[in-house]
């Protein structure tokens, strides 16, 4: 039977954080290691206690693979630089166009459910006023019945 799912958030206990941080740091650091070895990658890993005590690892030395990662992180950020500022304001002046366009095609939305809304109630209003003047024939209730009236004549029976 397996362990259930904890939900992770602060430990208010005092004692179980400190528990529970000793245990996952050690974990943490020997993931780091087997990391290191098995994929030969370079790792680094630091660690504060919340009391500020530090706990580090480094498969060479820290100093070096801090100067790696500030080399990398310097050269990716002149890689962004130049090129990359006007292709995001190219991207960002066409996300503003599109956004005028749906802005757009919205209200040309509303305004014609608006007017097929008043075409509707208008076609409703001459349905019932017809209505009111037509007498049903049985099968299409909005279709006149012509009656002629004609005037009946007496008969006369002395002939």
């Amino acid at each position: 039977m397996g362990r259930g799912k904890i939900v992770i958030k602060r430990i208010d206990n005092s004692t179980s954080r400190q528990v529970t941080f000793s245990k996952r740091r050690n974990g943490l650091l020997k993931k780091a290691r087997e990391l290191s070895i098995l994929c030969e990658a370079e790792v680094g890993l630091i660690v504060f206690s919340s009391s500020g005590r530090l706990y580090d690892f480094a498969s060479s030395s820290m100093k070096s693979v801090i100067e790696r990662y500030k080399q990398l992180k310097e050269e990716h950020h002149q890689l962004l630089t130049p090129d990359s500022e006007v292709k995001e304001q190219i991207f960002t002046e066409e996300i503003k166009e599109l956004n005028r366009k749906g802005n757009l095609v919205h209200q040309e939305n509303l305004e014609l459910h608006k007017k097929v809304c008043e075409e509707r109630e208008v076609n409703e209003a001459n349905k019932r006023s017809n209505s009111l003047h037509t007498i049903s024939n049985g099968y299409d209730i909005h279709r006149a019945i012509h009656l002629q009236i004609s005037l009946h004549q007496p008969q006369n029976n002395e002939a």
